[in-house]
C-alpha cells in the first residue's frame, strides 16, 4: 500500500512546483494580454485607415483618359526628335564653319591684345605727363617745404598762434572717391576755420607768409637768390603789436635778401626802419629824402 502510495508524493511535488512557477505564469498572462489590447488597438486604428484610403481611393479620377493624353504626347516627342535629328545635322555643319572662325577669333585676339597693351602703355604716358601725373607729384613734394617755410614766417608774424596747412586730396561729394584740390587750412588757438572769419590783420599776415614762402621757393627751384622784397602797404589792418611782429619778421629776414623796400602812409611805422626814402608833397611838388 505504501508503495501504491508514493504515486501521490510526486503528484503534490510536481504541485507545489507547479504553484512556484504560478506568479511568473501569471505574470506572462498578463503581458500577453496587454499585447493582445495593444494589437486590437493597431487592428482597429489599421481598420480605420483602410477605411479613410478606400474613400480617398474613390475620389481620384480615372487614370485611363490621362493614359491616352500620355500617349498622344509620346508620338509628338517622336517626331519632334525627328525633326531635332535633321537640325542636328545642320547644325554640326554650323559648328565647323564656327571652328574656322573660332582660329580668326583668336589670331584678331592676339592683334587686339597688342593693340590695348600700347593703348595702356599711352594712357599711362598721357596720365604720367598730365595734370594728376609728374605736375601732381611735384606739387606734392614742393608743397611740404612751402608750408614749412610758410609757418616758420607765420610763427614769427603771429607769436606761434597761427598755422597753415595744404591738402590736396577732398573727398567728392557726390561720391566716396577722392579729387584733386589745393586747400588752405588755417588754424589758431580756437581751431581751424574759414578764411573768410580772420580779421584784416591777421588775414594779411597769412597772405604775407604765403607769398614769402612761395617766393622763396620758386626762386630756390630755379636755382637763383630772391634778392628783392617790396611790401606794398598792407601795415594799415595790423594794430600795434601786430606791425611790431611784422617789422620783426621783416628784419628777420634781411639777411636772405640784398635790400627790402616798404611802402607805407604810417608815420609810426616809418621810426621803425632804420634807413628810410621819405617822400613829401609841397607847393613844387614831390621832395626826396634819404634818411640813414
Amino acid at each position: 500500500q505504501i508503495q501504491q502510495e508514493r504515486r501521490w508524493q510526486g503528484e503534490f511535488e510536481l504541485l507545489e512546483r507547479t504553484l512556484a512557477q504560478l506568479p511568473h505564469e501569471q505574470q506572462r498572462l498578463d503581458h500577453v494580454t496587454a499585447e493582445i489590447a495593444t494589437i486590437q488597438a493597431e487592428v482597429t486604428q489599421i481598420q480605420v485607415q483602410h477605411q479613410q484610403l478606400s474613400t480617398d481611393l474613390a475620389q481620384f479620377p480615372d487614370p485611363l483618359p490621362l493614359l491616352t493624353d500620355l500617349q498622344a504626347q509620346a508620338v509628338t516627342n517622336r517626331q519632334q526628335h525627328t525633326q531635332a535629328t535633321g537640325q542636328l545635322g545642320a547644325t554640326t555643319e554650323r559648328l565647323r564653319n564656327l571652328d574656322e572662325l573660332q582660329v580668326r577669333l583668336t589670331h584678331d585676339q592676339s592683334y587686339l591684345e597688342k593693340c590695348l597693351h600700347q593703348q595702356r602703355l599711352f594712357k599711362e604716358l598721357v596720365n604720367a605727363f598730365g595734370k594728376n601725373g609728374i605736375q601732381a607729384l611735384i606739387i606734392e613734394s614742393v608743397l611740404p617745404e612751402l608750408e614749412q617755410e610758410a609757418n616758420q614766417l607765420l610763427a614769427r608774424l603771429s607769436d606761434n598762434q597761427l598755422h597753415v596747412r595744404f591738402n590736396t586730396l577732398r573727398a567728392a561729394k557726390s561720391s566716396h572717391k577722392l579729387i584733386d584740390t589745393l586747400d588752405i587750412f588755417i588754424s589758431d588757438s580756437r581751431g581751424t576755420r574759414a578764411y573768410e572769419t580772420y580779421s584784416g590783420g591777421e588775414a594779411f599776415r597769412i597772405n604775407f607768409a604765403i607769398r614769402l614762402a612761395l617766393s622763396r621757393l620758386l626762386a630756390k627751384r630755379a636755382g637763383c637768390a630772391l634778392q628783392t622784397l617790396i611790401v606794398d602797404e598792407g601795415f594799415g589792418s595790423q594794430d600795434l603789436q601786430g606791425r611790431e611782429r611784422l617789422v620783426e619778421a621783416i628784419n628777420a629776414i634781411a639777411h636772405d635778401f640784398q635790400r627790402i623796400l616798404v611802402i607805407t602812409h604810417i608815420n609810426d611805422l616809418k621810426e621803425l626802419f632804420p634807413a628810410r626814402i621819405e617822400v613829401e608833397k609841397g607847393e613844387r611838388g614831390s621832395q626826396l629824402s634819404v634818411v640813414l
